[in-house]
Order: structure tokens, then C-alpha cells, then sequence
């Protein structure tokens, strides 16, 4: 069984879906940092952050599966 990351590296170059999420999850992941690394977060940075980490989640959930299918498919 290949590796998780050749499997991502497979999907990212035939699956363009996968791909679209795999980036959105990163583009997050960078902007979640952004907003934690300041040094005092308002209330609506805050609530901004809680909120991409769902949506975060929810991309991570919906690569997991397409990962499961391309391990099942292959």
C-alpha cells in the first residue's frame, strides 16, 4: 500500500477535484496562521478563525474520502 503522501501526490495530478480541495485546505491553513499569529485576536478574528477551522475540517473530511476511494478503486 502506497504511502499517504504518494497516494496525495497521485491524486493531486489526476484528480482535479481533490486538487481544488487540497488547496483550499492549505489557502485556510495560511490564513488561520495569519490571524493566530497576532498578538492580540478582536472577537471577530476569533469567531473568524473557529469558523475556517470547520470549513478547514469539513475540506480535510472530504480529501479522506476521496482518498479512500482511489485506495479502494486501486
Amino acid at each position: 500500500m502506497p504511502s499517504k503522501d504518494i497516494l496525495i501526490e497521485k491524486l493531486l495530478e489526476g484528480d482535479e477535484d481533490f486538487k481544488n480541495l487540497y488547496f483550499e485546505h492549505r489557502k485556510l491553513d495560511d490564513r488561520i496562521s495569519d490571524i493566530e499569529n497576532k498578538d492580540n485576536l478582536s472577537i471577530d478574528e476569533e469567531l473568524e478563525v473557529k469558523k475556517l477551522k470547520k470549513i478547514k475540517l469539513s475540506l480535510k473530511d472530504r480529501m479522506q474520502i476521496r482518498i479512500n476511494i482511489y485506495k479502494k478503486d486501486n
